[in-house]
């Protein structure tokens, strides 16, 4: 079973602002402490869920795991994005009894491709969150319809922004136990300019029912009538959207891989599969459940990834000063399309290459737009992830409690 709840109005716009819904809570005066767009705090908040802070080598890029794997189900579900593994996490808990309630999204009755945040009360119910959808939910403002339903020990599928506002007032909350699995996020955008950007992907856009951004360099579109369309990221149309399809909180965000989340089930590093990120105890638990439903394999990687980020890094300095974006001639965009998958960086070194381009487009668009804001919303983390392409920080964008000992 999963039902909608009815939910706070949003209060006045609010800047910088996702709606993850705590601005809709009667604890919506917490949003000074949690917005991540205000004054994130990682290192606590990753010692509070992980016990620890970051360590090198990759999880410079990662945030803290325990391990990672290539995964898939064994038996994909139908409707799902990729075989359904997250949905599957979430539909375990349940039917083991670990979780009495599931907090996430499913589509709106008149919109498939637009979120509404619902509770998941059985495993069955979870078959309504199923796929992708792209907009705005408010999902955290139904953590008190879960309290006042006498739920103690839940779950939350969530996207970045909002599992650090949960995390920051989860001990406020009063539940026993709080398993949270994670999706990646790079950029949102409204329903309404998602259906803009699909009529820019195919002339019958009202019968695509799946699209997803693969590691392989290409978009996967699936239609109602079973057909199918892959289109190279180079042949999309990105430098045509308008400058303001993207809101600064998706080009300003400074966790693109969800780090504070038990477990994060993504695309970027699976080559074809997905990308599974075992974060805590509590995530190996999820990933324990699954038993044998589940088919794990190590993650490659290969190519370089230190041209593509220079280039994006170029083109986003472009779009962060007003400037159009430099276009492919038409004529490069096939044969680029065809080689980039043969000779791009693939696996791990895909997912690195994705988190940098992320770190520099924080980094960039925030100069331009929000600069009294650098010292506080970067992460010393993401610094040292542009400083190899020759972004550092001047004397006021670096948060006084960050500088270094002269």
């Amino acid at each position: 079973m999963s039902v909608t709840a009815p939910i706070l109005p949003q209060p006045a716009a609010r800047n910088l602002c996702t709606d993850c819904g705590l601005s809709r809570m009667k604890i919506a005066k917490s949003c000074g402490q949690a917005c991540q767009f205000i004054q994130p705090d990682y290192p606590t908040l990753e010692t509070q869920v992980h016990g620890r802070t970051r360590g090198g080598g990759d999880e410079q890029f990662f945030g803290p795991f325990k391990s990672m794997h290539r995964a898939a189900l064994k038996q994909p579900e139908p409707g799902a994005q990729w075989t359904g593994l997250t949905t599957k996490l979430a539909e375990t808990l349940l039917k083991n009894g670990q979780v009495e309630a599931v907090l996430c999204v499913g589509p709106d009755p008149d919109d498939r491709w637009k979120p509404q945040p619902i509770l998941v009360t059985s495993p069955e119910g979870m078959q309504n969150a199923r796929g992708m959808r792209m907009g705005y939910a408010p999902v955290l403002a139904l953590l008190e319809t879960a309290a006042e339903k006498g739920f103690k020990r839940i779950a939350m599928i969530g996207i970045p922004c909002q599992v650090y506002a949960l995390r920051a007032i989860e001990e406020k909350l009063g539940f026993d136990r709080i398993y949270v699995i994670g999706t990646p996020c790079s950029d949102n955008t409204t329903t309404a300019n998602f259906h803009e950007f699909l009529a820019r992907l195919s002339d019958r856009p009202d019968t695509i029912n799946y699209l997803e951004f693969r590691a392989d360099y290409h978009v996967e579109l699936r239609f109602d009538d079973g057909t199918r369309k892959d289109i190279p990221f180079l042949k999309l149309p990105l430098s045509d959207l308008p400058g303001d399809f993207f809101p600064v909180t998706c080009r300003t965000c400074v966790d693109y891989t969800n780090v504070l989340a038990d477990i994060t089930v993504g695309y970027m590093a699976g080559q074809g599969d997905q990308w599974l990120v075992v974060r805590n105890d509590r995530g190996q638990e999820m990933l324990d459940a699954l038993g044998d439903l589940v088919r794990l394999d190590p993650l490659g990687s290969s190519g370089k990834r230190n041209g593509p980020v220079k280039g994006f890094m170029e083109n986003t300095k472009r779009a962060s000063g007003g400037l159009p974006l430099r276009k492919m001639p038409d004529f490069m965009r096939g044969f680029m399309g065809w080689l980039m998958p043969k000779i791009g960086p693939k696996g791990l070194e895909f997912a690195r290459a994705r988190v940098e381009m992320k770190a520099i487009e924080t980094v960039l668009h925030l100069r331009r737009e929000h600069a009294a804001r650098m010292k506080n919303m970067v992460p010393d983390h993401v610094w040292s992830l542009v400083a190899p392409y020759g972004l550092a920080p001047s004397d006021d964008e670096r948060c006084e409690d960050h500088q270094p000992p002269k």
